[in-house]
């Protein structure tokens, strides 16, 4: 049986309390999502409240997806008007998405109690408003809101409203436990009796109010379901809905489930941790299959028993979701699955090698230090590069400055300076930005435009601080997380301080760095001579860098003022 994963974090994910996307976040996303094979993306709900998802489904279409579908959600039609003078309606079409996703009303309470309609009524909204879609739509799927609580207060008008959705010719019904309460054999017995009522085929939409949001999608699949809907990470409104990157796991290596992001298991964890990082929020270590201590293991037995024989106390192999076990107490935590990636960075390395322990021992420090390098790939390479000597760096920062001052008019003004040694050329230069920290980046782009004019292609898709530990006051450890971008795609980079001036600068000349490496093709082996001669002034292009800082004016958080203290 082949199942279809539709995902809705960029929506139902970003209910959750702590979490706000912004156009460049949700874009970001969308791409990580169909790179590792969803099927479906859930944009958000298109109407002239949402802004931002408005203008989503307008800049998603410049994206290149490999594979995914773009569903744009909405409601049905309200009571006694016509679909085709619904303006929620007309924004679902004037979206452009291929699919729509539209909910309705299953339970009859809701209907004569919430939207305070007739039972008849509310079947023709169902009906006419999925048939009117299809006239638009590549595919139309209908959410079955309240489903499960509908079914059990009234069994014969719950499936009446699916038979109506049926007739409007949707091409999924999807069951919604949206309260989240319904127990696992409550769900399964209910979905095998809809399942004879109705041949157009079901999925699940489950929330975990109860706890239960994975296992009954796991037992709406195992009675029939062919779509499952959820969130990376188990994000949502109240206690979340569920958990996509456990169901997607749970289905591969437990049930032997076909579906197309199955290829790409073994990057489950990446997955994870890069959408972590994008909505700023830290990774949950106990989280299945994923998380820092799903295959963790101190101490006495257990140790003793993974090592001689791995599966009897692991589940399943770490690697195939790209984890890798850890012993607490012994010095291994980790070390595979950098071996692997260096493998892979200089082929036929030994991993007894001395330089790979002393590789370890300094990424363990960095990570114990607050660095990330699950979500920071473009900085792990920095680092293992640096560290092997198969790198000279392109320059050398001899200073930097930053300067806050206030006019007698009010207005705050940041100023940054920044000298550079490039070959035996100074560039020193000055900007004013949006805050320290875009003065910063500002003025680092500008020194180094005029020898690297690939600079100008460059931009700050996106910007994140976290505090880390417990200490949040103002000298508390920061982590800079920043995701630069060209036409040929992205790459993210990190860096660590208790000065969040600093930890920003480290972050920048990685990127930056990185970009340059990769240009002159030295991130492929063996370092080769960089050409840093110098362009004319006229062809540097250096408006281009105002006009970076005008897009991280636009974000606001480039200013320390927006510092988030999220942990």
């Amino acid at each position: 049986m082949k199942v279809f994963l539709y995902d809705t974090t960029l929506r139902d994910g970003n209910q959750d309390r702590k979490i706000s996307l912004s156009l460049a976040d949700k874009l970001q996303i969308a791409r990580i999502l169909d790179h590792f094979g969803f099927d479906y993306i859930e944009g958000g709900w298109p109407n002239p409240s949402n802004p931002t998802d408005e203008e989503f489904f307008q800049k998603i279409k410049e994206v290149k997806l490999k594979h995914a579908k773009i569903a744009a959600f909405g409601s049905t039609r309200r009571p006694k008007v016509l679909p085709e003078k619904d303006p929620l309606l007309q924004a679902l079409v004037k979206s452009g998405a291929p699919v729509k996703t539209i909910f309705g009303k299953s339970w009859d309470l809701h209907v004569t109690d919430v939207i305070r309609t007739t039972l008849e009524e509310n079947l023709d909204m169902i009906e006419s408003s999925v048939a009117y879609l299809k006239e638009h739509s590549e595919e139309v799927i209908y959410d079955a809101e309240h489903f499960f609580d509908g079914y059990k207060a009234n069994p014969q008008y719950a499936l009446e409203t699916l038979r109506a959705a049926e007739l409007g010719h949707a091409d999924f019904i999807v069951l919604c436990d949206t309260n989240g309460g319904t127990m696992p054999w409550e769900l399964e017995e209910i979905v095998k009796d809809v399942k004879k009522h109705v041949s157009t085929p079901i999925g699940i939409h489950v929330h975990n109010d109860a706890g239960l949001g994975v296992c009954n999608s796991i037992y709406a699949v195992k009675s029939g379901a062919t779509m499952v809907q959820g969130v990376v990470n188990g994000y949502g409104e109240r206690c979340g809905n569920a958990n996509l990157t456990t169901i997607a796991a749970d289905l591969h290596f437990k049930m032997g489930a076909k579906f197309f992001a199955a290829k790409k298991i073994a990057r489950l964890r990446q997955l994870s941790s890069n959408v972590d990082q994008i909505v700023n929020l830290p990774s949950d270590a106990h989280a299945p299959y994923v998380g820092d201590a799903a295959f963790a293991h101190k101490g006495g037995a257990h140790i003793d028993g993974v090592m001689k024989v791995s599966r009897s106390f692991e589940h399943i192999d770490p690697h195939a979701v790209g984890n890798d076990r850890v012993f607490v107490t012994s010095d291994q935590a980790g070390g595979s699955l950098v071996v692997e990636k260096l493998k892979a960075i200089k082929p036929g390395i030994d991993k007894k090698d001395p330089v790979v322990a002393s590789l370890l021992s300094l990424i363990k420090e960095r990570e114990n230090a607050g660095w990330h390098f699950d979500s920071a790939e473009a900085s792990f390479k920095m680092l293992v590069y640096r560290h092997l000597g198969m790198v000279q760096e392109p320059f050398k920062v001899l200073n930097y400055r930053v300067i806050e001052d206030k006019t007698p008019q009010g207005v705050s003004v940041s100023q940054a300076t920044v000298k550079l040694q490039i070959g035996d050329k100074i560039s020193h230069q000055v900007s004013e930005g949006d805050g320290p920290v875009n003065a910063l980046d500002a003025a680092l782009r500008k020194a180094l435009l005029p020898f690297f004019p690939n600079m100008a292609k460059v931009k700050l898709d996106d910007y994140k601080v976290r505090v880390l530990g417990s200490k949040v006051a103002s000298d508390a450890t920061v982590r800079v997380w920043t995701t630069f971008g060209d036409e040929k795609g992205y790459w993210n980079v990190v860096g660590v301080s208790s000065n969040i001036i600093e930890a920003s600068w480290m972050a920048f000349v990685d990127g930056l760095t990185y970009k340059i490496l990769v240009d002159n093709k030295v991130i492929e082996g063996a370092y080769k001579h960089l050409d840093v001669k110098p362009v004319e002034p006229a062809k540097a292009k250096e408006d281009a860098v105002p006009e970076t800082a005008k897009k991280l004016t636009a974000r606001k958080v480039r200013n320390l003022a927006g510092v988030s203290r999220k942990k």
